[in-house]
């Protein structure tokens, strides 16, 4: 029996809940499931990958025109009538879940895809997620949260924990390769040499990524290291960032580093690399140390989120917003040299094909609907 499965999401801009959901779908494809992919607002460079691989998508504007848009969204569940309705994020979990509620749907999933809850958000984001606390015990049957940290910061502010269960996210592993003819173009192209050791991070520029904490990890670093190299990229990681560029300068090593903004070859960029960095202040379960990890290369992580439980001890993680700290840990792999670095990759890749594929992830969602289809409130056991 076919079964239909209407997503809707906030955007379908490049990020980890967009990437995971754009991964999930692939997955399924085949299966008993058929799914659709509502954005509640237009655009965003995931738009067009979803297109060409064919998923059904349905785009409104709902900060052009509120009402009207949300009007559409409850005609939508209405017409496709869907036996799940799956948000993600707040806004998408509130949005979402109203509408399906209006339509007549009570099989709603809410996704949960941040672990800070503390930190400074948008006041209109935390008045959400409040209200999201309090709407929690009435709108969703389940709560999929894709950190074990997710689950116990919502926990604590309110959110009904007896809905809620993890999933984390799984990793399209025949999409995370390249060539060594690709390694080698890149290297050449940012002017490393065969003997550079190129220290990289990958991320949009964000407060949360705490990029300054890797430049200034990178400046402790340099002065020692005369072979490193530092590659950054992500959206707004290049030249004319003045507040990027006053970090770089300040290390007074900035013909070392190369700033290459956003790409598309995300796996050809990390093959570029010898050791992957996460400098951030907050996550929940970073998708970016899972491809690194899933490359083979050795991953030097700050502990956030569910860094510890993606890693295990495949990797070195550090404490947060400590640029000394975050230097030790990448020294202590600059030190082991080549052969020690290829290790720890191979122990992370080992750890990513076998804990988390997208196999893993479709499997544990398969569980997850089959229970709410049921009506059961509990997703699956734990």
């Amino acid at each position: 029996m076919r079964r239909h499965i209407l997503h809707v999401i906030t955007c379908l801009d490049v990020g980890g809940a967009e990437m995971a959901l754009y991964r999930l779908i692939r997955e399924f494809q085949g299966s008993e499931y058929t799914h659709t992919v509502v954005s509640l607002i237009p655009g965003g460079g995931m738009y067009r990958r979803f297109v060409e691989a064919g998923i059904g998508l349905v785009v409104l504007d709902v900060r052009r025109a509120p009402l009207a848009h949300m009007l559409r969204l409850v005609e939508t569940i209405r017409t496709l009538r869907p036996d799940i309705v799956q948000t993600w994020m707040y806004h998408a979990d509130f949005l979402g879940g109203l509408a399906a509620r209006v339509a007549g749907n009570r099989n709603v999933i809410w996704g949960i895809r941040t672990t800070d809850v503390d930190g400074g958000c948008a006041p209109t984001t935390a008045t959400l997620r409040r209200a999201c606390a309090a709407l929690s015990r009435w709108i969703p049957r389940s709560i999929v949260c894709v950190a074990e940290a997710a689950r116990r910061s919502h926990a604590i502010i309110g959110y009904d924990q007896d809905r809620m269960v993890v999933v984390a996210n799984g990793f399209d592993l025949t999409a995370l390769r390249a060539s060594i003819a690709q390694r080698d173009s890149l290297r050449a192209a940012c002017g490393f040499g065969p003997d550079d050791i190129v220290l990289g991070t990958l991320g949009r520029f964000n407060l949360y990524k705490d990029h300054a904490n890797f430049v200034q990890a990178a400046g402790r670093l340099a002065g020692h290291h005369p072979r490193l190299r530092f590659l950054m990229v992500g959206k707004d990681l290049l030249p004319n960032n003045q507040a990027l560029m006053h970090w770089i300068r300040a290390t007074g090593q900035q013909e070392r580093f190369v700033l290459l903004g956003e790409r598309s070859d995300a796996a050809v960029c990390l093959a570029a690399m010898d050791i992957f960095c996460l400098s951030s202040r907050t996550e929940a379960f970073p998708n970016v140390v899972g491809e690194a990890m899933a490359m083979g290369l050795p991953c030097v992580a700050t502990d956030v989120g569910d860094v510890g439980i993606l890693m295990a001890d495949t990797g070195v993680i550090v404490p947060k917003a400590d640029p000394e700290a975050l230097a030790s840990g990448v020294a202590g792999l600059v030190q082991g040299g080549p052969a020690y670095r290829q290790q720890m990759g191979r122990q992370a890749r080992e750890r990513i094909h076998a804990v988390f594929t997208m196999d893993c992830a479709r499997r544990r969602f398969e569980s997850i609907y089959d229970n709410v289809i049921a009506g059961r409130n509990l997703a699956c056991a734990e």
